[in-house]
């Protein structure tokens, strides 16, 4: 059943209707920001729109809203954390060399990207394929600092790349 199917729609539309108030709600408790709020509502109801999910079957709504929200709120922080770890490193550079506004957004959306490709992957993967892309380190200098077989370095490189390019290729 897809979202352009009436039944689906309707009752999307009646679960919003009837939840959307009271997730919002919930958000402004727990978030700082009420446009932060209404955003990662927005998310919310985004992923259940897109999910094959039916709706009909939901037994306890609020319990479903709330996982999923949480979900997006985890991710929506470390964004923001990510975003504020990029944005205290430039503040340490001369004015000079301090990138345009435009290029920071650029950046702050590659890394959002990136972060979101590499999500679920091991640490030690993730810490190997960032090493090599940003540190432009060789495989034996991330084995070494990683305390891994350069062999593994490749592997877990191949992993992250492959993750990267099927998350970029994913619908």
């Amino acid at each position: 059943m897809s979202a352009t199917d009436p039944a689906r729609h309707q009752a999307l539309h009646a679960f919003f209707v009837g939840h959307h108030h009271w997730l919002l709600g919930a958000l402004r408790r727990r978030v700082r920001s009420p446009g932060d709020a209404e955003d990662i509502t927005s998310e919310t109801f985004l992923q259940i729109v897109d999910s094959p999910i039916d709706l009909g079957r939901v037994e306890e709504p609020r319990a479903f809203l709330t996982t999923i929200a949480k979900r997006v709120l985890f991710h929506f922080r470390r964004r923001q954390a990510l975003e504020r770890d990029y944005l205290e490193r430039l503040a340490s550079l001369p004015t000079a060399l301090a990138p345009s506004a435009e290029d920071r957004a650029l950046v702050i959306e590659a890394i959002g990207r990136i972060d979101r490709a590499l999500h679920g992957l091991p640490v030690p993967v993730k810490d190997a394929f960032l090493c090599s892309q940003l540190e432009d380190m060789p495989h034996e200098a991330i084995a070494q600092r990683l305390g891994i077989s350069t062999r593994t370095v490749a592997r877990h490189i191949t992993r992250a790349l492959t993750q990267c390019v099927l998350a970029d290729t994913a619908p």
